[in-house]
């Protein structure tokens, strides 16, 4: 692998999450189910939304997009991973790697603010209902999520912008299945305090801030249903924004795991099996958590598949 003279190389090596030739078959088969899932799931909840006019409301709105930020996400990195395992190739060229970082950021970010957005949305219709409709309209719907996906190109450009101006020498193994901006960082033979500090003040900003938005506006979703007098009241409003939450967790926790662990620990294979969780794992559950737990939705996917959703 040759360098130029800015001592940029032209390619990298994804080692994966295990060079055991035996397991190949295993881990293509295992995630490309998963990416199928996932793309299917979050497809029919995009196709319900549009095609049912009962779900034409800011919570589906919000939800559509949420769907179609995880298809891209996943498509980010497991299409690539999977060619790579069927053509038992590593390579990856700079180009597609710096690629691949850029929209990693870009919708993995677009998911941290439309989980907030979601958050918001629930806290104004369980909070203050009689004023949903005025508060919730479609100008500031379309606006939140404008503001959304403006923000998350902004991070995602700055950090690309960023990777570009290190130069990589000898050690060019990415100990990852993609091109991981942390793993990155730390395989660049130039000074990274940068970097680092840009990282981790953008993970605290606009990851603790979406995320400290909706633990207030849970804070305030539990006072409301606690002082509500009728178990059927506490029962739906609970049931609206359960499904929410079990995505915030799983997002949010896995997420923020993998690089407070990674900070703490210098196991990179164990990192890589924890982004599985928030790469791969979150975006395929998605679609089920909402589903399942939505009749709305299941009564418009029983239209569109011609099957009831359990």
């Amino acid at each position: 692998m040759e360098t130029d003279n800015d001592t940029r190389i032209s390619e990298f090596l994804l080692l994966g999450l295990s060079e055991d030739p035996k397991l190949q078959p295993l881990l293509f088969g295992l995630f490309l189910s998963m990416y199928l899932i996932t793309v299917c799931g979050n497809l029919l909840i995009i196709l319900a939304v549009s095609s049912d006019s009962h779900l034409h409301t800011p919570m589906y709105f919000f939800l559509a997009n949420l769907s179609f930020a995880d298809i891209c996400f996943t498509s980010t990195t497991v299409p690539k991973m999977l060619w790579n395992v069927q053509t038992q190739s590593k390579l990856i060229t700079y180009e597609g790697c710096i690629t691949q970082i850029y929209f990693f950021l870009l919708f993995s970010s677009s998911d941290d603010f439309l989980l907030s957005v979601m958050a918001y949305d629930r806290f104004v219709a369980i909070c203050h209902p009689l004023h949903y409709m005025v508060i919730i309209n479609s100008w500031l719907c379309g606006l939140l999520v404008l503001v959304s996906w403006i923000m998350s190109v902004l991070n995602s450009l700055l950090q690309s912008l960023m990777v570009l101006q290190l130069s990589f020498c000898t050690e060019v193994e990415i100990p990852h299945f993609f091109c991981e901006p942390n793993q990155m960082i730390q395989l660049a033979c130039s000074d990274t305090f940068l970097n680092d500090m840009v990282m981790y003040f953008l993970i605290v900003l606009l990851g603790g801030g979406p995320l400290a938005g909706i633990l207030y506006s849970y804070s305030k979703i539990g006072s409301s249903i606690h002082r509500m007098s009728s178990s059927q009241g506490k029962y739906k409003a609970f049931s609206t924004c359960a499904s929410h939450l079990s995505v915030v967790s799983l997002f949010f926790c896995m997420g923020l795991g993998v690089y407070l662990s990674s900070a703490a620990t210098q196991s990179s294979h164990a990192s890589a099996v924890a982004s599985v969780m928030y790469t791969v794992v979150t975006p395929m559950l998605n679609p089920f958590i909402y589903s399942l737990r939505n009749r709305d939705i299941k009564r418009a996917l029983k239209r569109i598949i011609g099957v009831p959703v359990m």
